[in-house]
């Protein structure tokens, strides 16, 4: 998809000449450094575009907070809230007041940007395999440091060699592997079924008129709670047997 938004090109028309003039300080001719600067892609400019309207969610929520007449941000805030609080309370056990404010961004960002691909002309951002990766990689820093904080270095190392010390041997690379694995797991399953349906979608967009898509329309919306919902659960699972102290 010829990526022409306005969007687009004002973010690379920003970055792409602080780049360039970088490149330049460091010695290289403005042809070459306009070649060597990074360009920004609709995935990114998405995803910058996902983040600023939730900013501007939260702090609007924030100014208008009301007990008596709540309004209907502040409403669909508490719904996430006590939706995504259950969640977490059953994932992640005593504590989980602590990690719900992360388990609630992952979910709201996740959901949406699997929701653009419904907007005609835009393909969401976790059709792209380095969005879920990004993602991924987030939530494996988060729960690793997090268990080392909880349990200390030394601790939670001891959590990968297993209960049997005759095995850890053998018990330690392999939960090394396990957790390296998740890396992989939770970036694919995000992206792969994400790419199928907005796939799915876009060519029933292309060969029907609007009234026969909107089966296809609402299987993309459930597809895109479930993935969020599965990645969400998944990362608060993570932490969860991160966190926990074994007695």
């Amino acid at each position: 998809m010829p990526e022409t938004s306005a969007l687009v090109c004002l973010l690379n028309r920003l970055f792409m000449g602080i780049e360039v003039k970088a490149f330049q300080w460091n010695g290289l001719d403005s042809v070459n450094a306009s070649h060597s600067a990074l360009k920004v892609n609709q995935a990114f400019a998405l995803e910058l575009l996902v983040v600023l309207g939730f900013i501007a969610l939260f702090a609007v929520i924030r100014c208008t907070l009301s007990v008596e007449k709540p309004a209907t941000p502040q409403q669909f805030a508490e719904v996430v809230h006590e939706f995504i609080s259950g969640l977490a309370e059953q994932s992640i056990g005593h504590g989980y007041q602590r990690f719900q404010a992360f388990a609630t961004c992952i979910f709201l960002f996740v959901l949406t940007c699997n929701l653009l691909g419904l907007v005609p002309g835009l393909e969401a951002p976790t059709m792209s395999p380095f969005v879920p990766l990004g993602l991924a990689v987030a939530v494996f820093v988060y729960y690793n440091f997090y268990g080392v904080l909880e349990q200390g270095p030394i601790g939670y190392m001891k959590e990968f060699a297993g209960p049997i010390w005759w095995i850890a041997w053998l018990m330690f690379p392999i939960e090394i592997i396990s957790h390296c694995a998740r890396l992989l797991s939770l970036t694919v399953r995000l992206w792969a079924n994400m790419f199928a349906g907005d796939l799915v979608t876009l060519v029933f967009f292309s060969l029907f008129p609007l009234g026969l898509t909107l089966p296809f329309i609402g299987l993309h919306i459930f597809v895109s709670i479930v993935q969020a919902l599965v990645f969400t659960m998944l990362a608060m699972i993570y932490l969860g047997q991160a966190v926990v102290h074994e007695h």
